[in-house]
């Protein structure tokens, strides 16, 4: 990557990167990114940036997270720090709750875990933070009590949900929709929305620092409410609960050290897969070519066969990152490659709606996503909370003697993943996709973006995408051109066109990291892709 390219922009969006050398910040939503530039001017760092946006962001993208939600988090501070914020299987949720079924239902008790976030949120506060833990929590709150005019993309997801969650029958479904759709309807792009079940709720979290969520009167009310409606969470599970630091998983490609959260989450595929394009040179490949969409789309394929078969929490893992991440296993899965596509790649070895944000300052930066999962999550909402709990559990396996088969106090396979890459250790910053399977998938095409075709920030995220689905099925999207389109069904994909989900992108890199700079001076690079609401702001 070079400075150079700060000024090309090959894509149809009209977005460009924002530069300041104070601090930047970026997510998918720009009230949440005025709460995290509103923590910066008010003296705080990026950590204290981040953590105000990630409480904002359950208030005014309640479509994708919320404050049932487990979160993930990368900290620069001269080094990484790597935090897994997600939860435990409640200890009355066992496999016979499942009988007759081959997947966890969605929009069910049997669906939630013990949220995290909150008790994220905490954590890097209390490691980094510099502002009172209550004044991170005044822009969400603000939004939450005034109201606040429901943003388009976010609209879109919402109007869709409503055919999800308005026909949910039970109890235990009567306060979510009451909190979410209180006029039996999706609000509309423009439309101001209160969200006055979390006021209350937001200043006991932040009055408490989060004990209240795990071991007080909101554990209580959560607890209650399962009791009457056939939910499975106890008080015991939710005071065992915390947040865990755990030792970050990376691969070097191309001169670039990209680093992703370790199992129970699926960013080893990402890292799995680059080690397999490790072994071409895209760079002599057009951006815009089948040759070049054929290597990545196969060495993905290769990489999630190998994710569904051997990631789970890490307690139950039976093959290491290390195995997969091996040189020599690199090369013996991309000699799988060939001309044509693989039909049906097989696993090695042993015979999603989210928010994602990026905050940086002169001595931090922060990679964090948060998410109920499949959309508001499960549909479950506590009477008078505002807590949407998330539906995590569908993670899990129910197949026998799977590595990540559902198990009472077992995290499930998680999808969310933040991203961080440094080169030469040191920063080139934060990053992220979020979007379920898209996810690891989006930090690849980034990555390459970026490491192979020397795109700035902006143009790496608005780059046409390609998704796999079902393990075969490639989604593209309609800037992809049909010439790409007919070079690789004639190498035997099955390409199709989609106006689907094809992630939502993050960037907040380091001047001083890129191999170009002629000088000392620290300069924040972001962006915020356009498929999103979302900003960047620098300062």
């Amino acid at each position: 990557m070079s400075l150079s390219n700060l000024t090309e922009y090959p894509y149809t969006s009209t977005r460009r990167v924002v530069m300041g050398t104070r601090g930047a910040v970026a997510t998918s939503q720009p009230l949440a990114a005025m709460a995290g530039m509103e923590m910066l001017c008010a003296g705080g760092n990026a950590v204290d940036a981040a953590v105000a946006m990630a409480i904002a962001l359950t208030v005014v993208e309640p479509t994708s997270n919320g404050i049932g939600s487990d979160a993930f988090a990368f900290v620069w501070d001269g080094q990484l720090h790597a935090l897994n914020g997600s939860g435990y299987s409640p200890q009355k949720l066992t496999l016979d709750l499942f009988q007759g079924l081959s997947t966890v239902p969605a929009t069910d008790w049997r669906a939630v875990t013990i949220p995290g976030a909150v008790s994220a949120w905490r954590t890097l506060w209390s490691r980094w933070g510099s502002l009172p833990f209550e004044q991170l929590f005044t822009p969400a709150i603000r939004y939450a009590k005034e109201g606040f005019p429901v943003s388009p993309v976010t609209s879109l997801a919402w109007k869709a949900a409503s055919s999800i969650y308005l026909p949910l029958t039970g109890a235990e479904f009567i306060p979510f929709q009451q909190v979410f759709f209180p006029h039996n309807r999706a609000p509309a792009a423009g439309e101001i929305w209160q969200f006055p079940a979390a006021v209350n709720t937001l200043q006991e979290i932040a009055a408490t620092g989060g004990e209240s969520f795990y071991r007080g009167k909101l554990a209580e009310l959560i607890v209650n409410f399962a009791a009457d409606t056939g939910g499975y969470i106890s008080a015991s599970d939710l005071a065992k609960h915390e947040s865990h630091w755990v030792t970050p998983i990376s691969t070097n490609y191309r001169g670039m050290t990209v680093w992703e959260l370790p199992p129970n989450t699926q960013g080893i595929a990402t890292l799995i897969a680059l080690n397999i394009l490790s072994g071409f040179d895209l760079s002599e490949l057009k951006r815009e070519s089948p040759e070049s969409y054929h290597l990545q789309i196969e060495a993905m394929k290769l990489a999630f066969a190998d994710l569904y078969k051997h990631v789970a929490d890490p307690n139950f893992l039976k093959v290491t990152p290390e195995q997969l991440l091996s040189s020599d296993y690199a090369s013996k899965r991309r000699a799988l490659i060939g001309e044509k596509a693989i039909s049906t790649a097989l696993p090695g070895l042993p015979k999603s709606g989210t928010v994602y944000l990026a905050a940086a300052d002169g001595d931090l930066m922060v990679s964090f996503i948060q998410s109920n999962y499949k959309g508001f999550g499960s549909g479950i909402l506590p009477s008078g909370t505002g807590i949407a709990l998330h539906n995590r559990a569908c993670g899990f396996s129910l197949a026998s003697e799977h590595c990540n088969q559902l198990a009472p106090l077992k995290r499930p396979l998680h999808t969310i993943i933040p991203g961080f890459i440094t080169v030469d250790n040191q920063p080139l910053g934060a990053f992220g996709v979020m979007g379920g399977p898209m996810q690891p998938q989006g930090h690849l095409q980034v990555v390459v973006n970026l490491a192979n075709y020397n795109m700035n920030p902006q143009a790496a995220l608005d780059a046409p995408r390609w998704q796999l689905v079902d393990g075969s099925t490639v989604l593209v999207e309609a800037s992809v051109s049909s010439d790409i389109v007919a070079g690789l069904q004639q190498r035997g994909h099955d390409v199709r066109y989609s106006d689907g989900f094809f992630g939502r992108g993050q960037v907040v890199f380091r001047r001083d990291s890129f191999a170009a700079a002629q000088s000392a001076d620290r300069v924040f690079i972001a962006a915020s892709e356009s498929r999103a609401d979302g900003m960047a702001i620098a300062w």
